[in-house]
């Protein structure tokens, strides 16, 4: 198979589909690969790195597009790069469609085969493709959220961890999965003070048992929502509802309510975020203010740090970049369940019951979308 790796566009996204360690890896397995030129420069590899590694330098997206079988990106295809798809033509890559409808369409009209990584899982529920990416959004909340509390960015003024003799600012994570945890890592190890709402006791008793009594837990309902959220000095959003469209948990009277200065982070932001009040910034402008309440919404947070979030997003995408290729696309969803949950639109067809639902397209089954 022809693998095809372009260019990423989007704002300030500097990450790229496959590295030259993957690239090998395919090379290696009989299929060819190219790479449109300078590709891999945000993560530190030219594209005599790539040729090294047994890949074609492409001269541009187009060439890319129009020969390749399978398009291995990472962020979404932007306007100009749905226009190219083909019918046919597999693409992978992260795509959370349910809060893009005009993606949607475009990927349905195009008749290409869309494998998303968010919705991909594994045998423990999980979902492997997103973890690596959500581990590093985690942590970059808290980096984020800290440097927005700064007066000169709109903020309370106040150091996250505090000094001796004042205290600490208070942070409170929503939502206690791969976000949510790495979020508290992050928050914990900068010595603020904070609290984690989730609605499974599960969750709070494993992040008890990670993070001890520096931790505070607290079961999630609606008083204990409004309560923390109007004491947070930063809050963090790390809802996730596979492939849907993320609740809005803090309204925007509860906005209005929070402490002048505070700062709401976003990190359900490429599912629509779960503040009423967020809309998706870039890197370039990452913040904008609501009722004096600093608000950081970039929807591509792991795009800041490019090496590590490739590198890191590769080791979990390459086993099935490889089955895709090795088998075909067809035999490889049908072998693989885990796999197979994360085709969603294809021939046309939506086949993701979540973002079927949440944009008013028929749903077909992914097997029968098939033939199988």
């Amino acid at each position: 198979m022809l693998i095809g790796v372009p260019k990423e566009i989007k704002n300030h996204e500097y990450r790229v589909g496959l590295t030259p360690t993957s690239v090998r890896e395919f090379v290696a397995h009989g299929h060819a690969v190219m790479v449109e030129t300078n590709a891999g420069v945000g993560i530190g590899c030219n594209d005599e790195d790539y040729v090294a590694a047994g890949a074609a330098i492409a001269a541009d997206a187009k060439d890319v597009f129009a020969k390749a079988e399978m398009i291995v990106k990472v962020k979404e295809p932007q306007a100009v790069e749905r226009k190219m798809l083909r019918e046919g033509q597999l693409l992978f890559t992260y795509l959370h469609l349910a809060p893009d409808p005009d993606q949607t369409r475009d990927l349905v009209d195009s008749g290409a085969v869309c494998v998303a990584y968010e919705t991909v899982t594994d045998s423990h529920g999980g979902l492997p493709l997103l973890a690596p990416m959500s581990q590093v959004a985690g942590r970059m909340s808290v980096q984020a959220g800290a440097h927005s509390l700064e007066r000169a960015h709109g903020g309370r003024g106040m150091l996250l961890g505090g000094v001796p003799g004042v205290e600490p600012a208070k942070v409170v994570v929503i939502g206690g999965g791969v976000v949510g945890e790495n979020a508290i890592y992050m928050a914990l190890g900068q010595a603020a003070d904070v609290t984690v709402l989730d609605r499974n006791v599960n969750v709070l008793s494993h992040l008890t048992n990670r993070f001890g009594a520096a931790l505070k837990t607290v079961y999630s309902t609606r008083e204990a929502l409004e309560r923390h959220v109007l004491e947070a000095d930063m809050v963090v959003g790390a809802v996730l509802v596979a492939g849907a469209e993320a609740p809005k948990l803090v309204s925007a009277e509860m906005v209005k309510a929070m402490k002048p200065g505070s700062v709401l982070v976003d990190v359900a932001i490429d599912q629509g975020g779960c503040f009423a009040t967020s809309h998706a910034t870039t890197h370039a402008d990452p913040t904008y203010i609501v009722d004096d309440v600093v608000h950081y919404c970039v929807a591509n947070m792991p795009g800041a740090v490019p090496r590590t979030s490739t590198y890191a997003l590769n080791n979990a995408t390459l086993p099935f970049g490889l089955a895709l290729a090795d088998k075909g696309y067809a035999q490889a969803l049908l072998d693989d369940a885990h796999l197979l949950a994360g085709l969603n639109v294809i021939g046309g067809k939506v086949t993701y019951k979540a973002v079927a639902d949440d944009l008013g397209y028929d749903y077909t089954a992914p097997r029968t979308a098939l033939g199988a």
